[in-house]
């Protein structure tokens, strides 16, 4: 199986802007849901957001809602997440992931997902 692939960290102030890609070969299409992730150092790996196969609608965790916004383009295979007014707690390393096929998981915890990229990093500082 490919592995979703992200692009688009980097280091920016707080109060700035990125644009995070992901691209996640056929999984876009083939799967239940496609979720954001992140992980910062000694935190456990926490959903930012995640959006279901038959929905337009993302959802977001608490700690981004507004700021954070997570959609796909199909025809591309990709998956984005644009993030606004970073704060430095968004400082992480930034994970796409996918469940297996044929599986129909919550989605809203990392034990839903099998497929995960290698993460791009994404630091904050004040």
């Amino acid at each position: 199986q490919v592995q979703p692939v992200e692009s688009g960290g980097g280091s920016v102030q707080a109060g700035g802007s990125l644009r995070l890609s992901c691209a996640a070969s056929e999984y876009i299409r083939s799967r239940h849901c496609m979720g954001w992730f992140r992980q910062a150092p000694g935190k456990e790996r926490e959903v930012v957001a995640r959006i279901y196969s038959a929905s337009e609608t993302p959802f977001y965790a608490d700690s981004v809602k507004g700021r954070f916004t997570m959609s796909r383009d199909t025809a591309k295979n990709t998956l984005y997440l644009q993030m606004n007014n970073l704060k430095p707690e968004d400082t992480a390393m930034y994970y796409c992931a996918a469940p297996r096929k044929g599986q129909f998981p919550l989605c809203n915890r990392p034990e839903d997902f099998s497929f995960w990229g290698q993460g791009t990093q994404v630091t904050v500082s004040s």
